[in-house]
């Protein structure tokens, strides 16, 4: 297996496992969130999905994005399954984007956000879309269990 088909593994098996924890959200607590500063629940899925938009985009341009228009800003926030719906072309697009690299890319491009403090190569910026993904899924587990809702088992 080519690193490209891990980091692809990697993103897939984040994705199938975020899911799992997201349709867990009951209707009636899409809306909640821990505290006044906290994301709702729904939001927080909807800030994975957009921001992984915002990634690929910046994988694209090298770097971060002058101006950045998201295209989920038009949508209302309604449930899980509408916000899966609507990302779902975004997301085909971002895996086929990781698909076509080469293996020596993920060394030798270099993804330039020093605007927010760093410069990274593309192997790194794959598996940090995947981390960042990871981390929400972690804090919507959290947020289930503050809430009293039974957790799934993301360890299957």
């Amino acid at each position: 297996m080519s690193s490209i088909d891990l980091l692809i593994l990697n993103l897939e098996e984040v994705r199938r496992r975020s899911i799992k924890v997201w349709s867990t959200i009951p209707d009636g607590l899409i809306g909640w969130r821990p505290d006044s500063d906290a994301l709702s629940c729904i939001e927080m899925v909807r800030h994975v999905l957009d921001g992984e938009h915002y990634y690929h985009l910046a994988i694209v341009n090298r770097g971060s994005l002058a101006d950045y228009e998201s295209p989920f800003d038009q949508h209302p926030l309604v449930s899980v399954e509408k916000e899966l719906e609507f990302a779902k072309p975004y997301r085909e697009k971002f895996i086929e984007t990781v698909r076509t690299c080469k293996e020596d890319d993920l060394q030798t491009i270099k993804i330039d956000r020093s605007d927010v403090g760093y410069i990274r190569t593309l192997g790194d910026m794959l598996l940090r879309i995947a981390y960042h993904e990871s981390v929400h899924t972690g804090q919507l587990l959290d947020y289930l269990r503050t809430a009293h809702v039974p957790r799934v088992n993301v360890w299957d």
